[in-house]
């Protein structure tokens, strides 16, 4: 064994990467539970290969003993690769009800010689940390590194008093600190810019390995550094390889294709250069099961610092059923021995991506839609889709707009199209401020935006070929549009509000304080008046959009109605988040009282956002958002009228842990909601795990059961920052981006992983978008 020992053992969760040679690969892991709290304890061990396909796959079971009763017995598991080409192999490790890796502890010994640990827990609302437990408190040890380029400092906690002090040392041997623990197990060392860097690795050298490690540039990171976000060591020098230079070599690790045989296609695959200089690296091929018409270009290319690059893998689909795989390999000239690929993988037929799919869609490590089905979307899949009034697709793409135009995908070109202004924006470039993209019923486009520290108005006449850019009166704020949501289309431009927040609570972390304030602007002479901002409350608690996306606002003639949560006083109890709906009347500049539809909790929480929708009657839909409880649920008792009353709130779906509204309303009245469910049980019988739900109401029934749309690939916290969008013929669409909360899953992967699925028959059935799904309506 090159790593003999499990130890160091180690607390958080993570994983390791492996720098593997042919032949066989061996790795085996080892849990010992803290036994600190009742949970269930499960260690999941998966062992993935270069190309991210999944290799082997144990698990460790909770040792059933008694809280309190300390650290259990060590209990193991052997994973085994035969590795036919060398590269980068990862071993990913997580704990059932455990995503910060506090109820037990790890470690593993190996065959291979080169290896790097990634320490890497579940996310938490704060500053990303990531500190180094060691619980070998009988063996000294070293925690090797690589050192930040400026000044850092070093603090380690809970070190034997009486084993002596922690040595710092430089690649060269060079001892750069001493750090004696004082009474309580503490010690601390600050090192100065510059001095010895570029000895890698440097070395904590251990006399107990018991500690708590936490260090700039390794544990914790400022926003400008180089490594950011990942806690890279090893506990010995020798495994020390060159993998942060060369993390991301070559991505995506695995695209599968499909088509008949003698097909011609091209995937594209990105060259990334991670280190600081320029560097070069060379592309080849390689087969399983014999050679098949595959090229890649260049074959060679060079990179500045930091730099990415694409290449061109051309193909012919061959003869036979397959799958056919052919391998892409990256060298670095510079490191010729930290090699890896990429795989391609043709199959015969159509990609089950093309029909309907059984749903709902499981995801799997290392396994999402392209992998299963093929899923290899030719259009932009950053953010949702909005439909223009003839059901011309539009999305945003970054900094840009992008539509379907005479045939293909055509960026806007944001910038150069904006050929009016005011004098307070000269000189200055245009944000957007919203993913939403918003049309009124002659086709105009409406955007907002931010210039100059202020807020703005985009608009178009012409389909984006140019637009016009007005500034919004008052502070800047985050702004929300109405968007077509199912039946609400502005005989003018849309009505925006904007949350402007005025004091944010020091106890509560989802509790602040907004100005909502409301736009309604007027087209004359083909020109935009803003308007006054008009105030609809003090006490707002704000907008959650990241997933979901609701609706603040809808309109219908003259009347605009807009829907809103509020923050309330902690000291008052609440059963939750009160949500208020007003009608505000263009005609005659009046806006009504604010009334009561019903409380979201838990109180005084942003994710709480409620989403307001109309029928084809013009009865207003307003579901109450909360954080992990059923949505309530009320209409309007007159059309278009939020003054008139309402029904009483009804639970959405009693018992169900429910969070961030997407709310849309078909052309026959059903309203669609999706949004993220909590479950338990299979295929996470030990803990719980997110899933990506849709649920419906026709007229005049209730509430129908969730439907499962995607179920997270783990277990614990996931998010799926979905979007729902409806276009002008009733066909719904979900984009959504699988988040996990495992800081080492979600670093492996470079770049988007968003998909949008569509149900073409009011959520009966579903689909993965093609370019032809949504072009059908372009100009």
């Amino acid at each position: 064994m090159a790593k003999p020992d499990f130890e160091p053992l180690i607390g958080g969760c993570g994983g390791v990467y492996f720098l593997a040679e042919s032949g066989e690969l061996v790795i085996e892991v080892v849990k010992r539970d803290r036994n600190a709290r009742n949970t269930t304890s499960e260690l999941r061990a998966i062992l993935a290969g270069p190309d991210r396909r999944v290799l082997a796959e144990e698990f460790i079971p909770d040792d059933g003993a008694a809280v309190g009763s300390g650290l259990g017995p060590p209990a193991t598991v052997t994973l085994r690769a035969q590795v036919d080409r060398p590269g980068i192999y990862a071993l990913n490790i997580t704990v059932s009800r455990d995503r910060y890796g506090q109820n037990m502890v790890w470690g593993f010994r190996t065959n291979c010689p080169r290896y790097l640990i990634e320490t890497a827990r579940g996310h938490r609302d704060e500053r990303h940390q990531e500190p180094i437990v060691l619980e070998s408190p009988d063996r000294p040890g070293v925690v090797c590194f690589h050192p930040r380029q400026g000044e850092f400092a070093v603090e380690l906690s809970r070190l034997p008093v009486d084993a002596g002090p922690v040595e710092l040392y430089a690649g060269d041997d060079t001892l750069m600190g001493t750090l004696t623990p004082d009474a309580e197990g503490n010690a601390s060392v600050t090192i100065s810019a510059g001095e010895h860097r570029d000895a890698i690795p440097w070395e904590l050298r251990f006399p107990a390995m018991r500690a708590t490690i936490n260090a700039d540039g390794l544990t914790r990171w400022g926003d400008a550094e180089p490594i950011y976000n990942a806690c890279y060591w090893s506990p010995d020098p020798a495994s020390w390889f060159a993998f942060i230079e060369n993390r991301w070599l070559l991505t995506p690790y695995q695209r599968t294709v499909y088509g008949e045989p003698g097909t011609e296609g091209e995937i594209e695959l990105q060259v990334q250069n991670n280190a600081l200089a320029e560097r070069e690296f060379a592309l080849s091929l390689e087969f399983s099961d014999g050679e098949w018409p595959v090229e890649v270009s260049p074959e060679r290319v060079t990179l500045d610092a930091r730099g990415l690059t694409p290449v061109t893998v051309r193909f012919t689909v061959p003869e036979g059923e397959g799958p056919h795989l052919c391998h892409v390999r990256v060298t670095p000239a510079d490191t010729p021995e930290v090699t890896t690929y990429s795989t391609l993988i043709a199959r015969a037929g159509e990609a089950p991506a093309t029909g309907l799919l059984d749903m709902p869609i499981e995801l799997h490590p290392y396994e999402h839609e392209n992998a299963q089905f093929g899923y290899l979307p030719d259009y932009p899949t950053q953010y949702q889709v909005y439909f223009g009034a003839d059901n011309q697709p539009f999305m945003r793409t970054g900094g840009d707009i992008t539509t379907w135009r005479e045939g293909q995908w055509t960026p806007l070109g944001l910038q150069d199209a904006i050929t009016s202004r005011p004098e307070a924006f000269e000189g200055s470039a245009v944000g957007l401020a919203s993913t939403k993209i918003a049309f009124d019923r002659d086709g105009d486009i409406y955007l907002p935006a931010t210039c100059a520290g202020r807020n703005a108005l985009l608009h178009s006449q012409d389909g984006g070929r140019t637009f016009a850019a007005y500034e919004l009166p008052g502070d800047r704020g985050g702004l929300d549009i109405e968007q077509f949501s199912g039946h609400n289309i502005p005989d003018g431009p849309p009505p925006l509000v904007r949350f402007r927040r005025t004091a944010r609570d020091p106890n509560l972390r989802w509790r602040s304080l907004n100005d909502l304030e409301l736009f309604v602007p007027r087209k004359v002479d083909g020109r935009i008046e803003i308007g006054r901002p008009i105030l609809i409350t003090r006490a707002c608690i704000g907008l959650s959009a990241h997933s979901g996306i609701p609706s603040s606002v809808v309109s219908r003639g003259t009347k605009v109605h807009v829907a809103w949560g509020e923050a309330t006083d902690p000291e008052v109890e609440v059963p939750g988040v009160p949500t208020y709906c007003v009608t505000y009347d263009r005609e005659t500049g009046e806006l009504g009282e604010p009334v009561l539809i019903g409380y979201g909790p838990p109180p005084n929480d942003v994710h709480n956002s409620p989403s307001i929708t109309m029928d084809g009657e013009g009865f207003l839909h307003v579901l109450v958002g909360t954080h992990g409880r059923p949505f309530q649920y009320a209409r309007s008792l007159q059309p278009n009228d939020a003054g008139a009353g309402w029904t009483e709130p009804v639970s959405a779906g009693e018992g169900l842990n429910m969070t961030y509204i997407g709310f849309v309303c078909g052309p026959d009245g059903t309203l669609h909601v999706v949004f993220r469910l909590w479950r338990s049980g299979e295929p996470f019988p030990n803990s719980t795990h997110a899933t990506l739900a849709y649920q419906r109401k026709r007229p005049g029934q209730p509430w129908e059961e969730p439907r499962v749309l995607v179920r997270a690939a783990f277990s614990e916290y996931s998010v799926f920052y979905h979007r729902l969008t409806i276009d002008r013929s009733g066909r719904l669409f979900v984009s959504y981006d699988y988040w996990s909360t495992h800081w080492f899953y979600r670093n492996d992967h470079w770049g988007n992983r968003r998909a949008v699925i569509m149900s073409p028959d009011g959520g009966e059935s579903w689909k993965l978008v093609e370019t032809r799904d949504l072009a059908g309506g372009g100009a």
